[in-house]
Order: C-alpha cells, then structure tokens, then sequence
C-alpha cells in the first residue's frame, strides 16, 4: 500500500486501491492547510470557527474532523422532577463517575436470574413455575398444569383459598403471586431473600440488591436528555427554532398526576444542548436569520433554558432553567453571505475563535497532484458502489481538475478545490463503468463523465442557441410571455 503522506511518483500505482486512505479524517482534507491548522487548535483550545467558502471546498468535513480531536464527553444532562413546582423541573449534570456507579447500583439491583428448577422447590410451586401435584415445570401463565392436567396449587389466602384457585384455573386466571419473600438463617443471622417471576425465569434479590433498589426508588424521577455516550458532532444546519433550542411537548390532559404525562418527562433537547462537550455545526448560518441571537446568548451563557415553543400548547407554562450548552461553534457560509451574518455573532466569533477563508484552488505541483490521488481513492472509498481507478484515469480528473481551475476561478498552473463537484464526476465515471461491466474506471469513463456533468444551462444554449430560447420553446403557448418588442424579434425570442 502506498501512503499518500509520504513521497511518490504518479507512476508508482497501477489503481487507486493501492492508496492507503488516512485514518484521520483531518489528513483527508486536501488544500486546506491553512484552514486545517487552525482547526486543530479550534480542537484543542475549544475555538469557535467560521468558515467562508463556496460550496465542496470542504467546510462540513472539517467541522466534523474537529469532533473526532476533542475527548469523550464527561458530563450527562439530567432533566428531574420538581414536586414543589412540577413546571419548573430542575436540571442536574451528572459526571462520567456519577453515571457509572448507577449504572452499576442499576445492575446490582436488578439481582441475579436463575431458572425456575435452580430455585427452593416450595418457590417454583407458589410463583406457578412448578406442579405442586405432579412436580412438572411449567409456565406460571398456565394455571392448569400440561403434564397432569390439573390446577396447579392456587396461592389465595384464605379458608376459601383452594376453592378460589380451582375456580381461576377453570377460567385460565393465575392466582400466583408475583413475588415471594423467604427468610433464612446464616450463622445466627437473619436474612431476607425475595424471589420475583422475571418471564420465563425468577429474579433473586438478597439484602444488598434490595437495598440498592430502594435507594434507587427512593430518588426523585428523572428523565436523561443528553447521555452520557452520544456523538461530539451535532448538524443543526436549516434546523427550525424547536430543533435548535429545545421544545416542552404537548400533553392533552395538560400534565395531570393521574391521566397526563409529567411535564420532566416532556422536555426535549435543541441542538445546542445536544453539542455540550462537542461540535455544533451549521451550513450556511444566514438562513437562520434572527435565530442567530439564540445561538449568541447559548455561546455567552454556555446555558439556554428549555421551554414549551407554542403558546396554543400544554408545554407553554413548563419552562427549565440553566440548561448546559458549552460547545465548539463552526459556522459555515458562502462569501456573498457574510454581511448577513449578525454583527455581535460574528464578533463572538472572532473574540473567541477564528475566521478561515476556504482556498478554491491549488498550486498544480507534484505533491499536490498526489493529494488528488489521494481525494480520488477517499471518494471511491466512501461511495462504495463504485471501482477503483486506474492510472490514466486518475490523470484524466487530475487534468480536469485543472481545466475547471483555469475555466471557473481563472487560476493558470492550478487545481480546482471545488472537490464536491469533482466528487460527482469520480461517481458519474465509477456509475459508467459499472453499467459496462469494467473491473476498473478507465480514462473512457472519465472523459464520456465530463459530457454528462456539464451544467444544464450548458446544455440548453447547446440545443437552443440561448437559455431564453430554450426557455420560450419549452413553454405552451399560454405559458408564452405576453407580445413585446425585445421578445418579437423573431419566433425563437430575442437572442
């Protein structure tokens, strides 16, 4: 395998999967140094970033590069239950070693499963496992046993007890208890075991697992909205005011303690309190227009309350303070945005963090020939319905690569770094190949590909003459724009 980091000739693979693709998404994004340096330190530092460029040079996959450099999350998100004031739930941040020990206090309490023959046989009998007649095993469903045909012995204290259970058998009703509580004697010491149907098999709970489960029962109920193991990485581009700042969801009986559902329980994340500890991104930050200032104040505060969105709903009067949301903001725009970036925004941005003008374009030189070798394999690699490609081909993208330089950003010894596009020609020609039946994308692929990513507008002044022309002939005459003098000049529109 040929490491793309390391120095090579273009005559030194015969197919792209000879390439070893890096296993740092960071190393994958070609041309970019600049924008790439600073992202580690945005990662290591916890920098906010801004990143200006046209679309496919790179932006999203940097962002998520700089995820995958921060450390696990350490903190958990706990949203509990306020008896005093059930509309205003409190929020608790539980650390990574508070999570363990309930997880493990969880499992403790959760006592040991055995199979219902392991267990005391007088046990089995009264939880209904085992025939108190015919000793078989059987589901405590059952209440007739399968094996004997009889009822098995019922449980109902009482005089009437047995008469009781032999009226439920007859009808298929179980009268065993669900649980059964025996005391034992170790060494002069008491001791309290209960015995518990779990399904198919019984629980067994000694004093320890009861009493976890008590101190487990006994702490107010809680409802975990951001986990402790979650993605660093959180897209909340286009996202609407409920997706980004949380929401209280709706309740028809409108929280009542016995028909409705508690209001903690109805709490919902936004975006920013999912991306505490981690990356928020956004493409293409204008489009949130006043939004903006939510995302300002959660970078100020590093916490956003929580609240029910629409007035019409139950979750309006439910409202929870405080919520952490300490991210990693990377924002993402086109150059002709960056005016509608809001001011104090952009300025917490750069009091904070750094603003990075993505390269459109290359110098073509030996090494940076190489990296398109290696962006070709990454793109084969992460489509995976597509073959490798040989050496003629990749030099035909490359070739590519530096006409769309030259005819697009006007750059003469220069490659194009509007990779998303390219990435569209790798498939178009990986697409071909495949319908041909080719073990491999040749150079015929690529060149018959180009044809096929010619831009549609393109296409229409080839067929028409003009994009108007192409418009007036693709429309019925009562679509056709009312008579005027630059429209009359002659049946295919003004040219």
């Amino acid at each position: 395998m040929i490491d793309p980091r390391k120095e090579f000739s273009l005559k030194d693979f015969e197919t792209t999967e000879e390439i070893l693709i890096p296993k740092d998404p960071l190393e994958r994004v070609i041309g970019q140094d600049e924008a790439i340096s600073i992202a580690k330190m945005a990662a290591h530092q916890h920098r906010n970033l801004l990143l200006v460029g046209p679309p496919g040079t790179g932006k999203s996959m940097t962002a998520q590069a700089i995820a995958l450099h921060l450390p696990p999350p350490t903190e958990e998100i706990v949203v509990v239950h306020n008896p005093q004031n059930p509309e205003r739930p409190m929020v608790e941040i539980r650390t990574a070693e508070i999570v363990q020990r309930e997880m493990e206090a969880r499992k403790y309490a959760e006592g040991k499963l055995i199979e219902p023959r392991d267990a005391p046989p007088e046990i089995a009998i009264k939880l209904g496992f085992k025939c108190g007649k015919c000793g078989a095993y059987s589901s405590p469903d059952e209440p007739i046993c399968p094996k004997c045909g009889e009822p098995k012995k019922a449980q109902t204290v009482g005089p009437f007890g047995d008469l009781f259970g032999n009226i439920g058998a007859a009808f298929g009703i179980s009268t065993f208890p669900p649980r059964i509580t025996r005391t034992t004697y170790e060494g002069g010491v008491e001791k309290i075991i209960v015995y518990e149907r779990a399904g198919d098999m019984i629980r067994v709970l000694d004093e320890k697992a009861l009493e976890k489960r008590r101190e487990i029962e006994g702490k107010k109920p809680y409802k975990v909205i951001v986990p402790l193991k979650r993605k660093p990485f959180v897209l909340a581009t286009g996202s609407s005011e409920t997706e980004l700042l949380g929401d209280v969801r709706h309740d028809p009986y409108g929280g009542h303690p016995q028909l409705g559902t508690p209001p903690y329980k109805r709490v919902v994340p936004g975006a920013i309190h999912e991306a505490h500890q981690g990356v928020l991104f956004i493409d293409e930050i204008t489009h949130l227009g006043e939004l903006q200032r939510h995302i300002l104040t959660a970078l100020q505060e590093r916490k956003f309350p929580i609240s029910g969105r629409n007035p019409q709903s139950a979750g309006a009067s439910v409202r929870v303070d405080d919520v952490p949301c300490d991210f990693i903001l990377v924002a993402a725009c086109n150059i002709q945005d960056i005016p509608k970036i809001l001011s104090p925004l952009r300025s917490r941005i750069v009091g904070d963090g750094y603003e990075v003008l993505m390269n459109i374009t290359m110098e073509d030189s030996e090494e940076n020939r190489r990296k398109y070798v290696q962006y070709i394999a990454q793109e084969i690699h992460a489509d995976g319905k597509i073959p490798h490609a040989t050496r003629e081909a990749v030099m035909a993208i490359i070739e590519e690569g530096r006409r769309r330089a030259k005819s697009i950003d006007g750059k003469d010894n220069a490659l194009t770094l509007r990779l998303r596009d390219l990435g569209g020609l790798i498939r178009a020609a990986g697409d071909l190949a495949v319908m041909n039946g080719d073990r491999y994308i040749e150079a015929k692929h690529v060149k018959k590909a180009i044809d096929l990513a010619v831009p549609v507008e393109k296409k229409i002044e080839r067929l028409y003459g003009s994009f108007e022309s192409g418009m007036l002939r693709d429309m019925s005459p009562s679509q056709k724009p009312p008579y005027n003098y630059w429209n009359a000049s002659d049946e295919n529109g003004y040219q």
